[in-house]
């Protein structure tokens, strides 16, 4: 058997393993604070239009957040396990479509997967006992580097890369380390897909080549990451599910029909969008902080 054909293998059990993990989860929760298993009308086309750009490179937690934000669809502390455990179904279709037509070194990918992996579930043991206001800063900040990296590429900012489909010696060890902590940030809310194109071009490698990192890193560590988020029920149910329904045709649609569009004038538009949720973020938790000081006046006055 081939060693990519064993990897795509690998994946397939993960998958399973993990919604099976997730089903059992929720079933013996009796308690749902999330209502009825119905998913939301609103996730399911928002996953669509998220997932379709995100498989052209677009990136889809940003954009998905923005959508959060607008809509009020999800609880701002929800945001991060919403996020990695909603479009865990849709990244790793992205993933078995990309490994299986994109050449790259089996052995920089296994080792920059496994480092991703490494790193999210680092992430999401931290991020998933944050407080609500913490996660408001925190995925505020995310959605500013997010827009930051659009930014970057609109401009012609981000480096062009080079031809090599490898790494080796020093330059393969920046890339576990950024890839580590690229898996951290990614329970948080920032993207994988933006910053590891950034960092394999960097790096001098094919850019094409970062589409199988990418999507095959995330498809291995979000499984791995969400299981803290859906011990903790740190999530909005209906919601992930319509990300899930509606993610996987947007995947299949733009991979194999439309596999190509002129983005730039979208990538503005994403980051108009982005930075209004980035401010919404940020003033909800400026918000919480002046709720909560009278509060801590009456406990200072009382002690």
């Amino acid at each position: 058997m081939e060693p990519k054909t064993i990897l795509i293998a690998l994946l397939i059990v993960i998958a399973i393993a993990y919604h099976a993990f997730w089903y059992l989860t929720e079933s013996r929760r009796a308690n749902r604070q999330d209502g009825t298993l119905k998913p939301k009308g609103a996730a399911l086309g928002a996953a669509f239009v998220a997932n379709f750009f995100d498989t052209l490179g677009i990136g889809s937690f940003a954009t998905t957040t923005a959508a959060f934000k607008l809509k009020n669809l999800v609880p701002d502390e929800k945001i991060p396990g919403t996020l990695n455990v909603g479009h865990t179904l849709p990244t790793v279709a992205q993933a078995f479509i990309f490994i299986a037509i994109i050449a790259v070194d089996l052995r920089t990918l296994v080792l920059m997967i496994s480092a991703a992996v490494a790193g999210s579930w680092l992430g999401a043991g931290v991020v998933a006992g944050w407080s609500r206001r913490r996660v408001q800063i925190g995925v505020g900040l995310a959605l500013l580097a997010a827009a930051t990296l659009f930014l970057m590429q609109i401009f012609g900012i981000a480096p062009p890369g080079g031809d090599t489909l490898s790494l080796e010696g020093v330059r393969l060890a920046i890339g576990l380390l950024g890839s580590f902590l690229l898996g951290a940030l990614m329970e948080l809310g920032i993207g994988f897909y933006g910053p590891c194109m950034i960092l394999v071009s960097l790096l001098g490698m094919n850019p094409q080549a970062a589409f199988p990192i990418m999507m095959g890193a995330c498809a291995f560590l979000m499984p791995v990451g969400s299981v803290k988020f859906i011990q903790r029920g740190s999530y909005s149910l209906p919601t992930v599910l319509g990300l899930g329904l509606g993610g996987v045709p947007g995947v299949l649609i733009a991979a194999f029909i439309v596999k190509s569009l002129p983005l730039n004038w979208l990538r503005w538009l994403v980051v108009v969008v982005v930075l209004y949720a980035a401010f919404a973020m940020l003033r909800s938790a400026a918000r919480e902080r002046a709720a909560a000081a009278p509060a801590r006046d009456r406990s200072a006055l009382e002690t």
